[in-house]
């Protein structure tokens, strides 16, 4: 599923080719949303904008298309009228004179006036968000000191939105082992510098993927990686999907355990003790 920073810069992609434009022609590929169809064909496209994993297409007169790609989502920005070849379904479309936009293999859609969203039960459950521009350091710091989720493992409480919205699973492994600290252990069982650590990894973890496009290893190792010939999927991460392979700061082979459900990657030694 991509996470808030993939969101974040779909949010940015569109925006260059729809933000302020005319949408010439909209056209839903879900039966139920046809009907808007003529509803939004025509009007201008006020602004783009991702919360947490969701984005969001604001148009004039108060209308919003609220969209969550959950696991195969995926948005595709085309030249005008153009429709790529693909056996992936096409759910939303939005042509304007210079580009079109494509939406494809998302269900999670909705039509709505834009004062509607804020009692959306996704947009209403998220946390603070991690990539808007007024989240410090201290907030994020704050967030982690509140009472409420003391008691939550961090292996699930990275997950809940309702925590920190953007974060998904390889922001989660790469968090947890950037702060020193293990899936299975609670929040309010940390000591004041591992809360610390964890909490600025949160923030700058989040905004460097978006920043470098999904990178979450140190730059400059990374850099030294791709150009040695590494492809990206290996030297993307700090230890997601690197089971098997060795640590990049000490050398031990990474593990893979279940956390919530779902796979979790750590090193035993990076993040064995309190």
């Amino acid at each position: 599923m991509p996470e808030g920073p993939e969101i974040r810069r779909a949010a940015d992609e569109l925006a260059v080719v729809l933000d302020r434009r005319i949408a010439k022609h909209v056209a839903f590929g879900l039966p139920h949303l046809k009907c808007h169809d003529a509803l939004l064909s025509g009007r201008r496209i006020e602004a783009v904008e991702s919360r947490g994993k969701a984005l969001l297409l604001h148009f004039a007169d108060g209308w919003s298309v609220y969209t969550h790609n959950q696991l195969y989502g995926r948005w595709q920005v085309v030249a005008a009228g153009k429709r790529p070849n693909t056996t992936r379904q096409l759910r939303l479309a939005i042509d304007t004179r210079d580009a079109s936009a494509l939406l494809y293999s998302a269900s999670d859609i909705l039509v709505c006036q834009r004062e509607a969203l804020a009692e959306h039960p996704y947009l209403a459950g998220l946390g603070l968000e991690l990539l808007a521009p007024q989240t410090t350091e201290e907030a994020v710091r704050a967030r982690c000191d509140e009472a409420r989720f003391q008691r939550r493992a961090l292996g699930g409480l990275l997950l809940d939105q309702g925590f920190l919205a953007g974060i998904g699973n390889y922001l989660r492994s790469d968090i947890l082992y950037a702060a020193g600290v293990r899936p299975d252990w609670r929040l309010g069982d940390l000591q004041p510098l591992q809360r610390a650590a964890l909490a600025d990894a949160c923030l700058s973890l989040t905004r460097q993927a978006y920043r470098s496009g999904g990178v979450t290893n140190n730059l400059h190792r990374a850099a030294g990686l791709k150009k040695s010939g590494m492809c990206y999927s290996r030297y993307r991460h700090l230890v997601f999907d690197r089971e098997g392979e060795p640590c990049w700061t000490c050398g031990t082979l990474i593990i893979r355990e279940l956390a919530a459900g779902r796979n979790v990657f750590l090193c035993p030694a990076c993040q064995a003790g309190r």
